[in-house]
């Protein structure tokens, strides 16, 4: 029985070298690669904990949010060049009293693939920062403020693209009514005194 299966072994050994020295490729080799999905549920963009932020009341506080594409995808930037595309965009809910001003997206890089070589796409591969104006109103009670939000994006391999997901993005906003270490005593006058 071990002859037979070492005999069909070396035969279909032999037939797959005939066929590949009659194509004329015997000095090329076709390797297919595997796709560079991990799982059908492994995150494929993920966020960096986002440390306390502290905002004072009436003024400008900028958040950076951190995102990481894995290896072996890439996103739409959040302004892709075609309008079938679906672009990136965080989606934030704020709590009463504070409000939520620009948000600032990188610049995508300008990249082709296999499958539209003559098309360039505008995307985010790697590292990538979204910056987020976080203003708290003068009518906001100091203290801790959770914001919700998520990252709406698609991610593409170099031969497809998956279904569009929401990454929950969320941090926490500790506002007060002056900057930290300021502290003003209102016994003393605000004149020199020598």
């Amino acid at each position: 029985m071990r002859a037979s299966k070492t005999s069909i072994l070396w035969t279909v050994a032999l037939l797959s070298a005939a066929g590949v020295a009659q194509s004329g490729q015997d000095s090329v080799t076709y390797t297919p690669v595997a796709p560079a999905t991990p799982t059908s549920n492994a995150p494929r963009v993920t966020v960096a904990p986002v440390a306390q932020v502290t905002a004072m009341r009436t003024k400008d506080t900028v958040v950076d949010l951190d995102f990481r594409v894995a290896p072996g995808f890439h996103i739409n930037s959040n302004a892709p060049k075609s309008e079938f595309l679906i672009p990136t965009k965080l989606n934030m809910d704020v709590p009463t009293d504070v409000a939520l001003g620009k948000i600032e997206y990188p610049a995508g890089q300008d990249v082709s693939f296999p499958f539209s070589p003559d098309e360039a796409l505008n995307v985010y591969t790697g590292d990538f920062t979204v910056k987020v104006v976080v203003h708290p109103l003068h009518s906001v009670v100091p203290g801790k403020y959770v914001m919700h939000g998520f990252l709406r994006y698609q991610a593409c391999d170099n031969g497809q693209c998956f279904p569009p997901k929401n990454l929950p993005v969320n941090f926490e906003v500790k506002v007060v009514k002056e900057p930290p270490g300021h502290h003003a005593n209102p016994a003393q006058s605000p004149h020199v005194h020598n």
